[in-house]
């Protein structure tokens, strides 16, 4: 997972700039499966995102992808964000309704102007 370095960008109005962010979440890979982390396999355009940007190595995600999204998303663990397990409401409480809480906050919201 890779979060470019952020490239300054300057609106017309002489606003001031905003940082331009990607946030690259992959299915499936480990740890070492792109260049930058040792790979084999070229990766040359992930490598080139990973070397002008930050890289994140303390990633953990779970078994479903619902929750690993909604902890990217909000920088809690899963239960904490309400997404416990899949999509569906469990009924058991708010750590597993199958969507964000309302009073997560995400990434997107933090980051609005």
């Amino acid at each position: 997972m890779t979060l470019p370095k952020p490239i300054q960008t300057r609106p017309a109005s002489g606003a001031p700039p905003q940082p331009n962010i990607a946030v690259i979440l992959a299915d499936d890979m480990g740890f070492s499966d792109i260049g930058c982390f040792g790979a084999e396999i070229r990766t040359p355009n992930l490598d080139a995102l990973a070397a002008g940007g930050v890289r994140f190595t303390q990633m953990y995600n779970c078994a479903r992808c619902c929750p690993t999204r909604a902890s990217l998303l909000t920088g809690l663990y899963p239960h904490q964000a309400g997404v416990g397990h899949m999509i569906t409401d469990r009924g058991v409480g708010p750590a597993y309704q199958g969507f964000l809480r309302e009073d997560c906050v995400t990434i997107a919201e933090v980051l609005r102007p």
